[in-house]
Order: C-alpha cells, then structure tokens, then sequence
C-alpha cells in the first residue's frame, strides 16, 4: 500500500467536506496565509496565479457549504 492508499484510508471524502463545512473560516484563514506566504516566496512572480487559485479554492469551500444549507463555511443549519 503506498502513501496516498493509506492517507486516502485515513481521510475520506466526505470527512474532509465536514471538516471544511465546520471550520470553514479557520480553512479560509489558512488559505490566505498560504497564498502571502507563496507570493512573498515568489517575490510576486506568480501572484495572479496564486490570487487565482485561491479565489477558485475558496469558491469551492463556498460551494460545499452551499450544498449543505449552511452559512458562512458554519455547520449546516
């Protein structure tokens, strides 16, 4: 078994999007630390790609959130 076989065992599908869905701003928060930290280590060569990814990574968080019926990246309501 190889390393992504064991850490997909681990970590489901459907855990990561609960997991997201109910720290979905602690998530956000991350993503926004992560993409300066990229940029500054880019020296800015790349940040309308990494703003890019981001918009589209937080879009996603959004949208599981939305197919739950809950708000703000919370717990479903």
């Amino acid at each position: 078994m190889g390393f992504l076989d064991a850490i997909k065992g681990r970590f489901s599908k459907g855990k990561a999007e609960d997991l997201a869905r109910r720290h979905g701003d602690k998530v956000d928060t991350g993503m926004d630390k992560a993409s300066q930290q990229l940029d500054e280590g880019s020296g800015g060569k790349y940040s309308e790609q990494i703003q890019t990814g981001t918009e589209k990574a937080k879009d996603t968080l959004g949208n599981l959130d939305k197919d739950q019926g809950g708000t703000d990246g919370g717990a479903p309501s």
